[in-house]
Order: structure tokens, then sequence, then C-alpha cells
């Protein structure tokens, strides 16, 4: 999508003027509301990491979770098995989660569309069986518990403004990678893959590398999960999970920077609203992303974005 110059200011306007309100949150809200802001944030940044490779990059990365779990993990191990400060496992568990992304990367980059996504699947799905399974290393199905936390981010207060810190770093720097020499080659390959090839363009290493790229963002969400809950369990890894997460995509806007965000805000929000009055909260989500499909194919942030913008997007690029 391209969007014109003050629909891109209004926006940047509004996400500035809303991160500076997110500081101040602790100060007025309740204890709850600083918990669900911080788990928005993390799944919003776990959103915005597939997002790299799903819209920006055109790849059906269909169980990308599993990042999000290892990352998890490895923070949580590092942390629970071994004497290194608990800093040092928040560094590993990105690390970690980039290291499984080259490694299976290097596996599906060789197919493409569906039979990549399918793969990947096998892939992801294989990981959370051995994580599932490993009961004397990984706790199996019961997951790691009561994970010691350093004391700066001990308190709910402490770990949301770490949480929020860290995704507002790591927003910035997915931004302008997006927004790179490399990010506009990544989108010429989503739009052209055989123009590129014809020109020279290295597709399947541009590829690889914001697969990676992705997969250390994966991590750094599991990481603050870890910071935010103090646990991780299998499930992080299933591919249902992965699954919710490309519809956030979907849902906030798949061609939109910040889409992905608002996305997993709307459907915290949602699971937390209706979850208290049933326990179907999917079939109402199934409700809203149908209309979203059939009247907001852009997404609701690329609806916005084209109303302040007062113009159709043209195209599959946004630098919203």
């Amino acid at each position: 999508m391209e969007f014109t110059d003050p629909a891109k200011r209004k926006a940047q306007v509004a996400g500035l003027a809303l991160m500076a309100a997110m500081f101040f949150l602790p100060a007025f809200a309740p204890r709850f509301y600083v918990y669900l802001a911080a788990l928005i944030l993390v799944r919003g940044l776990l959103a915005t990491s597939l997002n790299l490779v799903l819209g920006y990059g055109g790849m059906y990365q269909f169980h990308h979770t599993v990042f999000y779990g290892v990352g998890a993990y490895a923070a949580a191990l590092m942390i629970t098995k071994t004497v290194l400060s608990p800093w040092l496992g928040f560094l590993a568990g990105p690390l970690v989660a980039a290291a499984l992304s080259l490694v299976m990367g290097l596996i599906c980059v060789r197919l493409s569309k569906l039979y990549f996504g399918m793969l990947q699947i096998s892939l992801g799905s294989l990981v959370w069986a051995i994580v599932f399974r490993w009961y004397s290393f990984t706790g199996g199905d019961d997951g790691i518990h009561n994970i010691p936390l350093p004391a700066a981010i001990s308190s709910i207060n402490g770990s949301y403004y770490f949480t929020l810190v860290v995704s507002l770093l790591s927003l910035a720097a997915m931004y302008l990678i997006v927004n790179s020499a490399f990010g506009r080659v990544f989108q010429a390959v989503r739009d052209n893959q055989e123009r590129c090839e014809t020109i020279g363009v290295p597709v399947k290493r541009q590829q690889l590398m914001g697969l990676v790229l992705a997969g250390f963002f994966g991590g750094v969400s599991g990481v603050l999960f870890v910071a935010v809950e103090g646990t991780v369990f299998p499930d992080l890894m299933f591919w249902t999970l992965s699954l919710e997460v490309i519809i956030m995509c979907l849902l906030g806007g798949w061609f939109t920077f910040l889409g992905p965000m608002l996305g997993a805000a709307i459907i915290v929000i949602l699971r937390t609203v209706v979850g208290i009055y049933t326990e179907y909260w999917t079939f109402f989500l199934g409700v809203i992303l149908m209309l979203i499909i059939f009247f907001l194919p852009e997404g609701v942030l690329g609806y916005f974005l084209e109303r302040l913008g007062r113009t159709r997007p043209t195209s599959a690029v946004s630098e919203s």
C-alpha cells in the first residue's frame, strides 16, 4: 500500500502520543490493566516480527510461534539450570531463536508458497514435540514455573517498563530494517521474484536473512513473555497460536507496519472481555475476522490510513 505523506504524519503523531501515554499507564491504571498492556506489547511484537516475512516478504510462515517458544525456553532454561546472570538468559533467547530460524530456513527456503509453509509447520511441530516430551530437561507438558527474575523486573510495573522499552526498541529496529536497502529489495522479491532473479538479486539469501531477522525478534517477544509471566509451557510453540498470530496480522493490516500491533491489541482485549461472559470467544473472533475480510480487506489500520490520506492504496507496500 502507498499512502500520502499527510496520512503517515498523522499516524506517526498518533503513535507517538500513544507511546507517551503508555509510559504513564502504571501511575493511574490498576495492576490488571498494566499486565494486560504488557501482554499486548508481547503479542504485538510477535505479530510484527511475523509480518516481516509474511507482509513484507510474502513468505507463508505458518508456524512462527516456534521461535517465540524457543526464545522463551532458552531464557528460562538458562536462568533455572545455570548460575549465570538472568540477563544473559534474556540475551540468549533471541539468539537461539535466530539460530533455529537459520536452520529451518536453510531447509524450507528451497520451497515456495504453500509448500514452504507446510514444511515449516512440520519442522515447528517437531520442535514442539521435543519440548513437550523431554521431561527431564524442559519439564514436558508441565512447563517451567516460578522462574526467578532480576529484582528490577520482578514487579508488575518493573516487567511492564522493561517490556515497553524493549518493544519500542525492537519496533524501531524493524522499522529501520523495512525501510533500509535490504527491506526494499526484500519487498521487491515478494512482488516479483522472477524479475529479481533475472537482474541478479540473490533471492534465496534475501529470504533467508528475512527469516533469521523475524526469528530473532520472535525470540525477543518470547523473552518478554518470561519477564511478564515468569513461566513457560509448550503451548507457546503450538501451531494454533501461530494461527492466532496470523489473524492478528490480517486483522490489523498485514501491509502496514503497525497493523499487527493493533490486531494483537484487538484480539487480546476481545479475549479478555468476551472471555468474562463465555468461553466461546473464538466464535466472535471468527465473525469479526469474516467482516474484516469482506469489508476491510486492507485491515483496520490500513482502512484508517486510507481515510486519513484520502487516497486508495495502490500496491502492497506500506511505509506506515
